[in-house]
């Protein structure tokens, strides 16, 4: 175990922070088609929360559609920050192995480790095929080295008060920092870190926000309203309708 200079944390956030913020501004410009996210959200939730402004629903479905976008972007960011922790720390190497993220050794132990970005996840079969990932690898690995392997799913942010998961462990927010770290408290340390440049990256973003509604507002009025009303109908049919998609 190296000790861990915290400074080396702030050198590679503000280095990849930006990435994950240009990345999200990307998907602002260049990535929404009014269309496409029509197909991907829910019209008949909108039509509940009774919304009766186009601009009100290009928001809704703005809003969601970037949600699951910057989910992903962030998950690729905090991921990426977890193996270079680990890799600082115990000289950690990105797995080859299938399923597994990374693989370390620790006090004797070889610790094989899949991330993922918060503790929710997951339907039954994903879980089932993250035992069969571990169950392989640490075949693999006690015949490679012949010591004891321990599997961990390790989840960025949230808490477990079961971690003990019958074949592997589920550590998450604090307990997962601190076992690639060695650090008890990094789960909060890196917090100022990842507000790099925040304000400013949001102030961009928010310019670009405003212009991509307005844009998609005019957009689907043009397509989905009638005399100024939301054409339901129409929308649905086209989110949903299964003759819809046979006249293309």
């Amino acid at each position: 175990m190296k000790k861990f200079d915290l400074q080396q944390i702030y050198e590679y956030v503000e280095k990849h922070i930006s990435i994950f913020h240009q990345r999200r501004l990307d998907y602002v410009q260049n990535g929404v088609d009014l269309l496409k996210i029509l197909k991907q959200k829910n019209p008949y939730l909108f039509k509940a929360k009774n919304v009766m402004t186009a601009q009100d629903l290009i928001k809704g479905f703005l809003d969601a559609f970037l949600q699951s976008q910057e989910e992903t972007l962030f998950g690729d960011f905090i991921e990426g920050l977890a193996i270079f922790v680990c890799d600082k720390v115990y000289g950690a190497k990105k797995s080859e192995l299938t399923g597994i993220d990374l693989e370390f050794e620790k006090d004797g132990t070889m610790y094989i480790v899949e991330i993922k970005a918060g503790w929710n996840w997951g339907n039954s079969s994903q879980i089932k095929q993250l035992r069969t990932n571990f169950e392989k690898a640490k075949r693999i690995l006690r015949l490679q080295t012949g010591k004891k392997v321990i599997a961990v799913n390790g989840c960025c942010f949230g808490r477990d008060n079961k971690p003990d998961k019958n074949g592997y462990l589920k550590l998450c927010g604090q307990k997962f920092w601190e076992l690639i770290s060695g650090d008890e408290k990094l789960y909060i340390d890196i917090v100022e870190p990842i507000g790099y440049k925040a304000k400013q990256k949001n102030e961009e973003f928010a310019e670009n926000y405003a212009q991509i509604v307005n844009k998609l507002t005019l957009e689907f009025s043009q397509k989905f309203c009638d005399d100024g009303k939301i054409n339901w109908a129409k929308l649905v049919e086209y989110n949903s309708g299964f003759e819809k998609i046979n006249k293309k």
